[in-house]
């Protein structure tokens, strides 16, 4: 059985299967994107409920895996070596994943570094921008009331990087062509999160967007996503 003991994380999130991958995790639009890739992956793991509504990302606990005390984590007892190994960052954390397991990533350099590249055009722009939209538009709208400045820029710069991805979708079923990777998995849970945790279709005019419409409905349809998108669940 793995010891997790240097892990002090696991003090307040105690491992029932050590053995096993150990996601810390909410079901944001950062979140879920590693339960959907531990889905995709096939990787058995232990999802953690983090409270947002608790603080517990800013807990000594969640800190001591992630000082910059943002969800998602993960510890992997098989890490490199076959040593435990504790990741933060969503984006570092999938190509992990998709390094480990030779999955969701393209074999030859030139493909990997291109599906790199999307990766890190969501980490950079469409995360960020997404969700600054989103805190404007829905959390923060009665402190802008008498301001529609920061609506309106991260409203125009987020339908900006959505026609960037339309363009890219032209003729292709995934990012990547005819492959479903983690650009995928990064990029999707971002655009549904900006409908489904922001309310943003109508304001970022999804309908103009087809091929990102389509797209994003073929990857919410995998089963590996109908699964990971609800994990972790809510204690009672």
């Amino acid at each position: 059985m793995a010891d997790l003991s240097a892990f002090p994380i696991t003090t307040r999130w105690p491992a029932k299967n050590p053995d096993i991958i150990q996601l810390y995790s909410l079901q944001t639009p950062n979140g879920v994107k590693v339960s959907v890739a531990l889905e995709e992956f096939g990787l058995p793991y232990e999802p953690h409920y983090i409270s947002f509504a608790a603080n517990e990302q800013k807990s000594p606990e969640f800190e001591s895996l992630n000082p910059n005390g943002r969800i998602p984590a993960i510890i992997d007892p098989n890490g490199p070596g076959g040593k435990p190994i504790g990741l933060f960052e969503s984006g570092a954390i999938l190509l992990y994943l998709a390094e480990k397991t030779g999955k969701l990533i393209p074999e030859d350099a030139a493909g990997r570094y291109e599906c790199i590249q999307w990766v890190f055009f969501q980490m950079a722009g469409i995360g960020p921008m997404f969700g600054q939209f989103g805190h404007f538009h829905k959390f923060a709208a009665d402190k802008v009331a008498n301001n529609s400045y920061p609506v309106e820029r991260y409203r125009d710069e987020s339908k900006r990087l959505l026609g960037v991805l339309e363009g890219r979708l032209q003729g292709r079923q995934w990012i990547m062509g005819d492959q479903y990777t983690i650009a995928d998995i990064t990029t999707f849970t971002w655009v549904r999160g900006a409908d489904i945790f922001y309310g943003g279709r109508e304001v970022l005019e999804y309908a103009k967007f087809p091929a990102v419409s389509d797209w994003l409905e073929r990857c919410i349809a995998r089963p590996a996503s109908e699964r990971g998108l609800n994990i972790p669940v809510k204690p009672e």
